[in-house]
């Protein structure tokens, strides 16, 4: 019995040991080092400025809603993430035989650099170069005038799911 207990004992010092370098819960995801995040205004280079506006809003909801980061002022965040809106379009997909537009697609493109206080890259990928601090994200959304989607719809659509990507970049790697 003495021994039974005793061998136990060690099978159990020997999975907990083995077991101690993990991280359990949501907050495995993220970087220890990192509490709060500056995200300034989007700059953005298309010809409607309320886009980049719009993506540092979603942005913003999108970290402190996913991450255990908060959003903090420039003067004490632990980390800045600067992103510019360097592209929006919309082409037509799809038309009637009268050549009026049925489907139509919107296009949206950002550079995105996320470094803490020293300017390490945070953000990292196998598929850029050592050294390269910004990254780039598109999406693309299609809509249907006639169904009663606009421009504005697809737009906020393309935001949200840009905000979705840099977030989903946002974690360690394992």
């Amino acid at each position: 019995m003495m021994r039974g207990s005793f061998v136990f004992s060690i099978a159990v010092a020997l999975i907990m040991t083995g077991c101690a370098g993990y991280r359990i819960g949501t907050r495995s995801l993220y970087r220890n080092d990192i509490r709060t995040v500056h995200i300034p205004i989007i700059k953005s280079d298309s010809f409607r400025p309320e886009l980049g506006v719009q993506l540092t809003e979603a942005l913003q909801k999108e970290v402190e809603r996913r991450t255990p980061y908060k959003i903090g002022e420039f003067a004490t965040a632990d980390s800045i993430m600067n992103c510019r809106l360097t592209s929006e379009n919309k082409q037509v997909v799809g038309e009637t035989g009268t050549d009026e537009s049925r489907l139509l697609r919107s296009t949206m493109a950002v550079e995105v650099s996320w470094v803490d206080r020293r300017n390490i890259p945070l953000i990292e990928t196998r598929f850029l170069p050592p050294g390269e601090t910004t990254f780039f994200f598109s999406e693309n959304t299609d809509f249907v005038p006639e169904a009663g989607q606009s421009i504005g719809t697809a737009n906020q659509r393309a935001i949200e799911r840009l905000a979705n990507h840099i977030v989903d970049q946002m974690e360690v790697r394992w």
